[in-house]
């Protein structure tokens, strides 16, 4: 598995933090450019998203499997962050294109390892 460092983002946690990641499989292996470009489209908003505390986003392009994981300081901003017109586009755009899988949590005192092990549980259900 691919993954890139530990992205902070603005917040910084407080308490409790949501957890989030996702898991995209395509349907088709010559999907995974368009999807990684989508990818990294998003998270170079990263720095101004309110509420985000760090993310990873990860791959095993001979999978055909991508996705995130990512910590925010309350389930409003993540909910903020799924509704920018940017991410619905990606969505609308691959919706039919392959299968996701998510799934969120909460986590008090977050330390990035404890948010990745925990990440790798679902990932490799």
């Amino acid at each position: 598995m691919l993954r890139t460092s530990w992205t902070p983002g603005p917040a910084t946690p407080d308490g409790q933090v949501l957890v989030s990641v996702t898991a995209f499989t395509a349907n088709h292996l010559w999907e995974m450019p368009g999807i990684y470009r989508a990818g990294t489209r998003l998270a170079r908003l990263w720095p101004t998203l309110d509420g985000a505390v760090g993310h990873w986003l990860w791959a095993e392009p001979l999978r055909r499997r991508s996705g995130s994981v990512s910590v925010w300081r309350t389930r409003q901003a993540m909910r903020d962050f799924v509704a920018l017109p940017v991410h619905r586009q990606i969505m609308r755009t691959y919706r039919n294109r392959g299968t996701l899988r998510s799934t969120t949590w909460t986590m008090a005192d977050p330390e990035p390892p404890e948010v990745w092990r925990q990440a790798m549980e679902f990932l490799h259900r």
